[in-house]
């Protein structure tokens, strides 16, 4: 394979990564297209407008090698279990692993594998879904992944088959020389059915750098229900930059959460395609940040078809000399009309050396609609610490419980009780 590429050093090291892994990859054309698309767009700097408060250059400024599969035992991964009795998908550096999975017993229309075998085995909808929904031209690090993704998890809810026990993908990282991750999920959520998803990120056993460049795709088909929930907990040397790319058809309902709560870099983007009428769509993150940490939050909502409503709301608590970032785009097609469209950032500055920026957006092409748009930036009230204080808790507990009640409004959207539970008790720690 050869491709002619402009001068730029942290491209073309990429690039050789690719060229030095190419045989080892998952097949199919939609791979040389994005290698093509990658070359053409490169390593995102300061200077690209969507990632100008992101330092992108100075993660891949090192050596980095493709990741490759680490022996990881089930005691080491016990911990990260979150509920009991679900079904989990374990994802090892990229990889499933099916050994350290609970896959047994699965409901009759319910279909858990890894990528490559869902191209193999359910070649029909995988082909039918794969690789068609993230844009590989309008972000780098979408073609990026759909050029070194080895494998993932393949979900697949078949028509009106309602799965009461949640699934868990928990996404482990573990190296002791930098690496890149690429894993590459797919879900799919035939009509009138219903799933509850969650996707955990966690590193262990690792002293190096690890850029986790996670791409899931997910389609809700018609009349399909899904709940999906994200936690990003990786340590100092986790670096995620995760996009998540949902379709929505007519009457679908999507609802989303994402909890940011440790990792030096993490950028999400989300984007949901609401291409049909009457679908419901929910949004909802919270991000604490401390020290050095830069978290990246970019959302889009487009609404391309009549009579749809999405809401969307996004907390951050921000101490230390980290960095936080939100910016919100409501898209509205001349099409669209009889759309209400919500959109909240709400953000506590705990440090005076720590940093907000924050950018909700609408534009607007129909004009039937309900749409609203709003932020607010601030220190804790120090009327309320007061009020506190004078009622006999010390500073320190007053300023938790205040954040605790700030944190509650996204923490409360959680439907699934012991998962609720769990983000309260990290939330805990972190405060303390």
């Amino acid at each position: 394979m050869e491709t002619i590429i402009k001068p730029n050093t942290i491209t073309e090291k990429v690039l050789k990564l690719i060229e030095s892994n190419f045989s080892t990859l998952i097949e199919g054309s939609e791979k040389d297209n994005a290698i093509k698309a990658f070359v053409s767009q490169g390593v995102p700097s300061r200077k690209h407008e969507e990632y100008k408060y992101v330092n992108v250059d100075q993660i891949l400024k090192d050596d980095f090698v493709l990741a490759t599969q680490k022996n990881i035992s089930k005691e080491q991964i016990e911990h990260l279990k979150i509920l009991k009795g679900a079904f989990i998908a374990v994802i090892v550096n990229g990889v499933f692993n099916e050994e350290l999975s609970q896959l047994n017993n699965l409901p009759k229309g319910l279909i858990i594998s890894s990528i490559s075998s869902a191209a193999e085995n359910n070649k029909l909808i995988f082909e039918k879904h794969y690789s068609r929904y993230a844009e590989i031209n309008t972000d780098s690090f979408v073609a990026l992944n759909t050029s070194l993704a080895k494998s993932g998890v393949f979900i697949n809810v078949e028509k009106s088959v309602i799965v009461e026990t949640p699934i868990h993908i928990i996404h482990v990282s573990s190296a002791n020389e930098n690496i890149i991750i690429n894993p590459r999920n797919l879900i799919v959520v035939d009509e009138n059915a219903q799933a509850k998803i969650i996707e955990s990120y966690e590193t262990i056993d690792s002293s190096s750098k690890i850029f986790n460049n996670a791409l899931t795709e997910i389609v809700v088909c018609e009349n399909s229900i899904v709940d999906h929930y994200k936690i990003q907990d990786e340590n100092e040397f986790g670096y995620l930059l995760n996009t998540t790319q949902v379709v929505q058809q007519k009457k679908s309902l999507f609802s989303t959460h994402t909890f940011t709560l440790s990792g030096s870099l993490v950028r999400n983007n989300l984007n949901i395609v609401l291409d049909g009428e009457h679908i419901e769509t929910h949004l909802n993150g919270l991000y604490l940040t401390n020290g050095n940490q830069v978290v990246d939050t970019h959302t889009v909502v487009d609404h391309r078809k009549p009579n749809c409503n999405s809401n969307e709301l996004y907390k951050g608590i921000i101490e230390g000399k980290s960095s936080a970032t939100f910016n919100g785009k409501i898209f509205v097609r001349k099409d669209a009309q009889k759309t209400n469209a919500f959109q909240s950032n709400k953000n506590i500055l705990l440090s005076d050396d720590g940093t907000i920026n924050t950018k909700p957006q609408l534009e607007i092409y129909a004009d039937d609609v309900k749409c609203s748009h709003g932020t607010s930036t601030g220190k804790l009230d120090a009327d309320k610490i007061f009020y506190l204080r004078a009622r006999g808790l010390s500073e320190a507990s007053a300023k938790k419980l205040l954040m605790h009640a700030f944190a509650s409004e996204v923490v409360n959207t959680i439907k699934i009780e012991a998962l609720r539970e769990y983000v309260e008790e990290k939330i805990t720690k972190r405060f303390e």
